[in-house]
């Protein structure tokens, strides 16, 4: 089965000196509330496919990725590892995405390395002051 190549990419054309987060995830209901949490601090750019991160991130670096973990085709682990491996992105912070609390996924996520863990779903003050703090360090 291939991935759904009808992809939703939605990017702002603003030119603002905003940080720019980009959020991969597979609900597309999760990406239009996680965008809405965040566009009045953030460039935003939404998308709803492994794959197409990775193509899109061969041309653009946002500052930071929310990455979801449980995707169909390339997961968040086949993501984040591609994300590591180029020169160009390695240094992004990704966190990643989860409605998985169970002990085995939280230690597989984090066996990846991400910059962070966020579970799904996730109230709008605590994601902003997550990327708040994360933009601090």
């Amino acid at each position: 089965m291939e991935e759904n190549q009808n992809i939703v990419i939605e990017q702002s054309n603003e030119t603002s000196n905003r940080r720019h987060i980009l959020i991969i995830d597979d609900d597309v209901n999760m990406l239009k509330t996680l965008r809405y949490y965040l566009q009045d601090a953030y460039k935003v750019t939404v998308i709803n496919s492994g794959k197409a991160a990775v193509d899109f991130l061969l041309k653009y670096t946002p500052d930071l990725i929310l990455l979801d973990y449980m995707m169909p085709m390339y997961n968040g682990a086949a993501v984040l590892k591609i994300i590591k491996s180029r020169d160009a992105t390695k240094d992004i912070p990704v966190y990643f995405l989860t409605g998985q609390t169970d002990k085995t996924t939280v230690m597989e996520c984090l066996s990846l390395k991400p910059a962070g863990y966020i579970v799904k779903p996730v109230a709008k003050d605590a994601l902003l002051d997550k990327m708040a703090k994360a933009f601090a360090k």
